[in-house]
């Protein structure tokens, strides 16, 4: 795991959240009603998703999303799937700047996919389903992104193995998540960002009431890291892993490939 640190003291998330105090300061990810709280809170900031991203990345998450869609060496004939694509910005990039063959986005929660379908897309399939049991054949993509979604799904191995499943002999997983950066000043200034300012800013501009910014970094500080990533691609059959980390460590792509 992650090296872990107890969540700010401040205001907590409102009383009618989706996540608790108490949860929070456990840890997220065991939280039986994980998948249903994680839809509820997603449905609750869907209209003010790519505005807080933008801005608390400081307009950083196109370049990450851009780096993710070079990493895939994506092909003209190829077929691509982004799983958990939630307003559809990375769905979208793969088609503007590698436009493969299919390019199909899937989501977990209704509200975001609606605003991805929203937006100008030409030759852009979205479609409603869980990360854990996707709903395609065997074989059917040659890649398959997921980007800050890996960490919201109930059991990441199975959703790792359906993966490996969909993936076409020589395929490409690209997992786009947040990591913590190993540079003590970088990775205090981090936390103290992510882990206090964040949340109340961000919170404020969506009018959350489902605890979605005060869950983001407990979230990732209780995640796996993107080595424990690996290992778990591994596990479920994939070969010849690395890791990309950018913006100082904050995030990191992870790249795996199915055999043959």
């Amino acid at each position: 795991m992650t090296q872990t640190h107890s969540p700010a003291k401040g205001p907590a998330a409102p009383s009618d959240a989706g996540w608790t105090r108490d949860e929070l300061a456990d840890n997220p990810h065991r939280s039986d009603q994980k998948a249903e709280k994680v839809r509820g809170m997603f449905a609750s900031i869907a209209k003010s998703y790519d505005l807080n991203n933008r801005l608390h990345s400081f307009g950083r998450d196109s370049a990450w999303r851009k780096k993710v869609v070079r990493l895939a060496e994506v092909c003209a004939h190829e077929r691509v799937l982004d799983v958990a694509c939630g307003t559809g910005e990375l769905t979208r990039a793969f088609r503007k700047h590698a436009n493969p063959e299919r390019v199909v986005g899937l989501d977990y929660t209704p509200q975001m996919l609606d605003i991805a379908r929203a937006k100008p897309s030409d030759r852009i399939e979205y479609v409603q389903g869980d990360a854990q049991a996707l709903p395609f054949p065997d074989n059917s993509f040659d890649v398959v992104s997921i980007a800050f979604g890996i960490r919201n799904v109930q059991e990441p191995a199975t959703a790792i193995a359906e993966f490996r499943r969909v993936l076409a002999p020589g395929g490409r997983l690209l997992i786009l998540e947040f990591s913590r950066p190993r540079f003590p000043p970088v990775r205090w200034g981090n936390d103290f960002y992510s882990g206090w300012l964040m949340p109340r800013t961000a919170t404020l501009i969506s009018k959350d009431k489902s605890g979605a910014y005060y869950y983001l970094p407990r979230s990732v500080e209780s995640f796996l890291s993107p080595q424990q990533l690996g290992i778990m691609a591994r596990d479920n059959g994939f070969v010849r892993w690395s890791f990309h980390p950018m913006t100082l460590g904050v995030v990191t792509i992870t790249k795996a490939m199915a055999p043959g």
